[in-house]
C-alpha cells in the first residue's frame, strides 16, 4: 500500500544536484518520478525523490546504504541505478529514463495477455529475480507497477526501496515509523503470506508475487480480489490459492499447476527458488505434449497429377478435410492460413509442429486423371517422425465426398477421438454435384486471391450454384465476392451491397449455419446500409458460430469496435485473437496492424505489418499497410519504395495512390503529394475510383476543403472506405474539419 503524497510540492523547473527537472512523469504513494536532464553525462534521465514522510522514517544514512547495495546489481533484465544521494532533506535515486511503459499501464489497457507473451515476460522477470537472489538481495515488492516495458522487454524496477525499510537488526523500530508514515512494506494483492504476517522472507516471497502477476497477465485480474486491503490479506490466509484454469480457459495443465503451487501459503510448498518455478512453465515451450496431445495440422496436399489448374482441386481436398476434422470434438486443428504457409515448402516436421503448435500433422497427395481420383495421406507424429497412419484411396472421382470422410474419421479413430451427439459424418455435405462442388473449390482458390481475382471468383460461385441453386457454401462465398467488389473499388458500391446482401440471406435460409454469409452481412450492414447495430448481430452469430472464423474477428475489430465505436483497446484484444488464433495468417496480421495504427500504437503496428508482410509478400493488404505504418513512424522513404512495388503488382491501384499521397504530405512534399492528388483525379474521369480515395489524395496534398466535399460524396454514395474517417491515421486532418461532425452523422456514427 501507498502513503499519502498528494501535498508534495512539484519539483519540475527545479534541479537537484547536477539533475535539472524538466516535467513529472509519475506519483505514487512513497515518491514522485521526474523526467529530468543529467547535465554532467548530457542524457535524459528518471529523478525518484522519496516523499518527505518517507524519507523522514527511512533516514539518509539508511536510504543510501541499501540504495548502493541496489546498485551493483547488472542485469540484462533489472532497470539500471546511475545515481543517488540527498539535496535539501530530498532523498532521491537516478535510473535510466525507460520511453516505454510499465506492465501496469499495459495491463489497464488490454486487461489480459497472450499466453506466450505472459510466459517470456514472467521469464525475464524470473530471470532479474534469480540474478537478485543469488546476490542476497530480496525484492519484497514485486508487482506491475514495478516492471517496465522497454520495447515490450521486462526490466525489474525498485530494488532496495523495500528493504531501506527494514528495522536495523530485527527490532521492528524503523518497520514501525515506516508503517506510521502510512507505508505497508509490499503491495497487499501481490504479498505473501509470510511478508504479510511481518515475518522474515526469503526469495520465495517474490516467487509468490511473480505468480501472482502471471495469474493477472492472463486472467485479467489478481488471483485475490476485496473491497479492502485487509479483506484480500485474510483471503491469503484462509482460502487456498484459486486455479487459473477456473479464471481463464485453455490453460495448459502444467502451467495450472505451477502457478498453484507457486502461491502455496507455506514457503516450504512452493518452489525452492524462482528459477525452478521457470522452468515449471515449460519454458512457454509448444513442445508440452499436454498442449498438443489432440491437436492437428493439415498441411496441403501435394498435386501430383502434372496440371498445374488442378492445384485449387488438392487445395480444396485439403481444406475440406480440415472442416472434417474441425467438427471432431477435443481436437484442435490448425488454421488453414497458418498450415497453408508451408505449401510448397521442405520443412521439417518437427519445426513444422513447433510453429504450429501441434503434436500430428497430416500429409498427402492428389492425383486427378480424367474420372479417376488418387488420394494418399499418412498421419505423423511430429515428435519423433513416427508414421501412426497412412492410407491410399483409388477411386472414381465421384467418390470424393466419401473419401473425406473415410479419411477424418480413421483419424479420429487413431487419435480416439469420440465424435459428440448422434452425428454420423464429420462433414456437413453442401452439395451432391461433383461439377459445382469442383467450381466452388476453384473460386474459393481465386478469393484467397483478392484483388481482381475476386470477379472470376464470383464466376465461378455463378456457375457452381446454376448447376446447384440450394449450394449454401457457394452462396455465401458469392455474397462475399460482391461484397469486395463494393469494397476495394472493383465496382461502385450500388451495383454491388445489395446483391451481397440478397446473396447472403438466400444461403442462410438454405443453412442457418454460413458464417460466411453472416460475416458479410455484418460488413454490408455496417459500410453500405451504415446500420451499426445490425452488424454486431451478425459479427456476433458469424462468431458464435465459428469462434476461429478469422475474417470476422479481424472486421469486427477494425469496422465494428474501431471505425464504428471507437473502442481500440477492445479491438486490439479482439484482434489479437485473431493472429493468435492463426499465427501465420498474413490477413490476420495485416489487420493487427491497422487496428494497433488506429490505436495509435505506431511502432507496434510496424512491427506487425512488417510481420505479415514477411509472412506473404504477394498480400495486397500486407503491403499497403506497411506502406501507411512506415508513414506513420517516419520512413518516407521506405514508404515511397514499398509504393513503387506495390504499383508495379496493382496496376497504380487508387488504394496505393491515396497512401504515397498520404506519405508525401506527412513527409512535406507538397509538389509530390500534388502530383499524386492530379493523377488519381484524371484516374477517376475516364474510370471509376472511389470518392474516399480522391479525398485521401487530397488529404496528402493539404486541399482539406476538397477533402471535405469528397469525403462527403463518398458517404452519399455509400462508399465503405469513408467510414475509415472515423479512426483510420490517414484522415486525421479532416478530424478538426468544421464539417466533420455532420459526417460523423450522414455515416450513421453520430
Amino acid at each position: 500500500m501507498i502513503a499519502r503524497n498528494e501535498g508534495m510540492l512539484s519539483l519540475a523547473g527545479k534541479t537537484i544536484s547536477h539533475y535539472r527537472i524538466d516535467r513529472e512523469l509519475g506519483r505514487g504513494g512513497m515518491a514522485t518520478v521526474y523526467l529530468a536532464e543529467d547535465t554532467k553525462h548530457r542524457r535524459r534521465v528518471a529523478v525518484k525523490v522519496m516523499s518527505p514522510d518517507i524519507a523522514a522514517a527511512i533516514g539518509q544514512e539508511r536510504f543510501l546504504r541499501e540504495i548502493q547495495i541496489a546498485a551493483a546489481l547488472n542485469h540484462p533484465h533489472v532497470l539500471a541505478l546511475f545515481d543517488s544521494g540527498a539535496d535539501e532533506g530530498q532523498l532521491f535515486y537516478v535510473t535510466p529514463y525507460i520511453a516505454g511503459e510499465s506492465l501496469r499501464a499495459r495491463l489497464d489497457r488490454e486487461r489480459q495477455l497472450p499466453l506466450e507473451e505472459a510466459l517470456r515476460l514472467t521469464r525475464e522477470i524470473a530471470s532479474a529475480l534469480g540474478y537478485a537472489h543469488q546476490q542476497g538481495l530480496v525484492h519484497r515488492d514485486i508487482k506491475p507497477e514495478n516492471v517496465l516495458l522497454a520495447d515490450g522487454i521486462a526490466l525489474v524496477a525498485d530494488f532496495g526501496i523495500a528493504k531501506a525499510m527494514i528495522a536495523p537488526g530485527g527490532d521492528g523500530a524503523t518497520q514501525a515509523t515506516v508503517t506510521g508514515a502510512g507505508a505497508v512494506l509490499g503491495t497487499p494483492r501481490y504479498m505473501a503470506p509470510e511478508q504479510a504476517g511481518g515475518g522474515d522472507v526469503d526469495g520465495r516471497a517474490d516467487l509468490y508475487a511473480l505468480a501472482c502477476v502471471l495469474f493477472e497477465m492472463l486472467a485479467g485480474r489478481p488471483p485475490f480480489l476485496g473491497a479492502t486491503s485487509e479483506a484480500i490479506l485474510v483471503q491469503r490466509f484462509t482460502q487456498p490459492p484459486p486455479r487459473l484454469s477456473a479464471a481463464c480457459q485453455g490453460i495448459p495443465s502444467w502451467i495450472d499447476a505451477a502457478l498453484y503451487r507457486a502461491m502455496s501459503r507455506e514457503p516450504a510448498d512452493r518452489f525452492p527458488t524462482v528459477s525452478r518455478f521457470a522452468e515449471a512453465l515449460g519454458h512457454g515451450s509448444v513442445r508440452q505434449e499436454d498442449l498438443r496431445e489432440k491437436s492437428i495440422a493439415v498441411l496441403p496436399f501435394t498435386n501430383t497429377g502434372g496440371a498445374s489448374e488442378d492445384d485449387y482441386f488438392s487445395d480444396g481436398i485439403t481444406e475440406e478435410i480440415m472442416n472434417a476434422l474441425s467438427q471432431l470434438d477435443g481436437l484442435r486443428v490448425a488454421a488453414r492460413t497458418s498450415a497453408f504457409a508451408f505449401k510448397g515448402k521442405q520443412e521439417d516436421l518437427r519445426v513444422i509442429g513447433e510453429k504450429l503448435n501441434v503434436k500430428t500433422v497430416l500429409e498427402g497427395s492428389v492425383r486427378k486423371a480424367g474420372n479417376r481420383l488418387r488420394i494418399t495421406a499418412q498421419l505423423v507424429d511430429v515428435a519423433d517422425g513416427y508414421q501412426l497412419w497412412s492410407e491410399r484411396y483409388d477411386r472414381d472421382l465421384t467418390d470424393v465426398f466419401a473419401i473425406q470422410d473415410e479419411i477424418a474419421t480413421s483419424i479420429a479413430a487413431k487419435l480416439k477421438i469420440m465424435l459428440s451427439g448422434e452425428r454420423e459424418k464429420p462433414v456437413r455435405r453442401g452439395t451432391t454435384n461433383l461439377e459445382a462442388y469442383e467450381l466452388f473449390l476453384k473460386g474459393r482458390a481465386l478469393q484467397y486471391k483478392r484483388g481482381q481475382m475476386v470477379t472470376q471468383a464470383a464466376e465461378c460461385f455463378e456457375k457452381a450454384t446454376a448447376l446447384d441453386p440450394r449450394y449454401a457454401e457457394a452462396l455465401g462465398w458469392m455474397s462475399d465476392s460482391y461484397r469486395l467488389m463494393g469494397t476495394y473499388g472493383i465496382r461502385p458500391p450500388g451495383e454491388v451491397m445489395s446483391r451481397a446482401k440478397e446473396l447472403a440471406e438466400r444461403a442462410i435460409a438454405i443453412d442457418p449455419e454460413q458464417d460466411e454469409a453472416y460475416a458479410t452481412l455484418a460488413d454490408v450492414a455496417i459500410t453500405y446500409e451504415r446500420d451499426a447495430a445490425s452488424a454486431f448481430r451478425h459479427w456476433e452469430r458469424a462468431l458464435a458460430l465459428n469462434p476461429a472464423h478469422i475474417r470476422s474477428r479481424c472486421e469486427y475489430a477494425f469496422w465494428g469496435l474501431s471505425c464504428a465505436r471507437e473502442s481500440f483497446e477492445e479491438a486490439v484484444r479482439e484482434v489479437r485473437r485473431a493472429t493468435q488464433g492463426d499465427p501465420l495468417n498474413s490477413y490476420a496480421a495485416a489487420m493487427a496492424a491497422l487496428v494497433l495504427s488506429c490505436a495509435r500504437r505506431f511502432p507496434e503496428a510496424h512491427a506487425e505489418a512488417r510481420r505479415a508482410f514477411d509472412l506473404d509478400p504477394d498480400n495486397f493488404t500486407a503491403r499497403w499497410i506497411l506502406m501507411q505504418t512506415s508513414s506513420w513512424t517516419g520512413d518516407y522513404e521506405g514508404a515511397v519504395a514499398i509504393a513503387r512495388s506495390a504499383m508495379l503488382l496493382s496496376g497504380r491501384s487508387p488504394w496505393v495512390l491515396a497512401a504515397l499521397g498520404n506519405a508525401h504530405g506527412l513527409a512535406g512534399r507538397t509538389e509530390a503529394a500534388e502530383a499524386v492528388y492530379a493523377e488519381i483525379q484524371a484516374r477517376a474521369r475516364s474510370e471509376y475510383v472511389q470518392k474516399a480515395m480522391i479525398a485521401l489524395a487530397a488529404i496528402g496534398a493539404g486541399r482539406l476543403d476538397e477533402a471535405m466535399t469528397l469525403a462527403e460524396q463518398a458517404a452519399d454514395e455509400r462508399d465503405a472506405v469513408v467510414i475509415h474517417a472515423t479512426s483510420h491515421p490517414s484522415w486525421e486532418p479532416l478530424r478538426e474539419h468544421p464539417r466533420f461532425s455532420a459526417l460523423r452523422r450522414r455515416l450513421g456514427l453520430a
